[in-house]
């Protein structure tokens, strides 16, 4: 099961799946509050959260009998993977997944790291919403800072796709469903604040493939010197030349490490 990031939808993974095709079987959901996904009348922030996330992929991993599974994702869809196997391990056969990763800490506070996270401040102002939500105009060009800005030097995001996502995101109330992520303290900077390093017994067992940029600006690499303090079987895999978006940067690493958990 392959899960997206912000600010995407199910289509992140539309160069994984062409190289997986025929190999496994591969479901690649919107995730609850993003692209063509129902989002349940009267929710709250806490329904997108994490937790919430994780429990409707495990419900769907169920729904379809595909457990075991190998869950694989970045940015957001890092997060609900790894929340979903420490609740349901018996559910979750392996993960193939990158940043963000715990093991971050306070580091999230550097000046260099506020340059980047002010978006998830932003994201918790009703001025999020004055200025975005219903506004696919608007919403193109901000989605375009990230998906630019964030990226690599070698990648350059295709413009109908950025119009498609403007589109999907840009339908009165999608905007706000999105960034309920972390409204509800999902993000990057609320997860590092809190995390605690576990003792060895509670580190989470299910085994761990972690995909790590090179130039993403949000995670630098030097910040994945932590991960066996949380992860108690954990291989790193550096993505050279990849920026953020690593199912979409780097489709064959990201396929050969699914590939090679299944196996």
């Amino acid at each position: 099961m392959l899960l997206h990031g912000w600010p995407g939808d199910r289509n992140d993974h539309r160069e994984v799946v062409a190289r997986l095709s025929g190999r496994c079987r591969i479901v690649v959901p919107d995730l609850r509050g993003f692209g063509e996904s129902q989002a349940p009348s009267g929710a709250l922030p806490a329904d997108f959260a994490a937790e919430a996330q994780a429990r409707s992929v495990l419900a769907l991993v169920e729904e379809l009998g595909m457990g075991p599974a190998v869950l694989a994702g970045y940015d957001i869809g890092s997060r609900i993977a790894q929340v979903a196997a420490g609740a349901r391990p018996d559910l979750v056969r392996a993960l193939v997944v990158a940043p963000p990763l715990p093991g971050i800490g306070e580091r999230v506070l550097t000046p260099d790291a506020h340059r980047e996270f002010w978006y998830q401040a932003f994201h918790r102002l009703d001025l999020a919403e004055e200025l975005l939500d219903g506004s696919p105009a608007a919403v193109r060009a901000y989605l375009a800072h990230f998906w630019s800005h964030w990226s690599g030097p070698g990648f350059q995001p295709d413009p109908a796709e950025l119009d498609r996502l403007a589109a999907a995101y840009g339908r009165a109330g999608a905007f706000v469903a999105s960034i309920n992520w972390y409204r509800a303290g999902s993000g990057a900077i609320a997860r590092s604040l809190a995390e605690r390093v576990p003792a060895p017994a509670d580190r989470l067992g299910v085994p761990t493939t972690v995909l790590w940029p090179e130039h993403d600006p949000l995670f630098p690499r030097a910040w994945s010197d932590r991960l066996e303090q949380f992860l108690s079987d954990v291989e790193l895999r550096p993505l050279d030349g990849a920026g953020h978006f690593a199912p979409l940067e780097a489709p064959d690493a990201f396929a050969a490490a699914i590939a090679d958990r299944l196996a």
